[in-house]
């Protein structure tokens, strides 16, 4: 009885020697944590204010590109507009009032002055950017009807659909 005591005793202060190693390395192993912890949260921080230095320069450098490309559309669109009026000007000029029109009306009213195809392309391209939900220009007497019927009949324009004093550009785009 007295070596199971003597073994017991032993054994319980092995395990209470044990256990307190243990509770040092938990201890340790806390400390530990907290520390690894503190260094995330921190690394953390110094990450995302890196990304935010990052991200405004590359925004900036984005923001750059956007207004070079809409440099270029505009020197591009400026250059079509130019060669588009070159060629109506050569191909389609200005309509002239000819005798027959001023015979029909009467002196006392002048003379409508027509527009040209370009001016008529422009108000339909204006008008179909501008308003897309209500593209419809309205013909007047302004309009040469021979350039109306050309639009018509290429596919470039459509009249509306209830009322054929109104015309639109066919939208290419979509």
């Amino acid at each position: 009885l007295q070596k199971v005591k003597n073994y017991l005793e032993k054994l319980l202060s092995s395990v209470c020697s044990k256990n307190k190693q243990l509770e040092e390395d938990l201890k340790r192993e806390q400390q530990w944590y907290e520390e690894q912890k503190q260094i995330l949260d921190s690394l953390t921080k110094i990450e995302e204010e890196a990304k935010s230095q990052v991200e405004q320069p590359s925004t900036k450098s984005a923001l750059n590109d956007l207004k070079n490309k809409m440099l270029r559309l505009k020197t591009y669109k400026k250059e079509l507009l130019s060669a588009l009026g070159e060629f109506l000007d050569e191909h389609f000029p200005v309509p002239e009032t000819g005798e027959n029109t001023q015979k029909k009306k009467s002196s006392a009213e002048p003379a409508v002055e027509l527009i040209t195809l370009q001016e008529i392309l422009e108000m339909l391209i204006n008008k179909l950017f501008s308003t897309p939900h209500e593209p419809y220009v309205t013909i007047n007497e302004s309009f040469w009807p021979p350039y109306i019927e050309m639009l018509l009949r290429c596919g470039m324009a459509l009249r509306h659909p209830k009322d054929p004093k109104r015309l639109r550009l066919y939208a290419f785009h979509k």
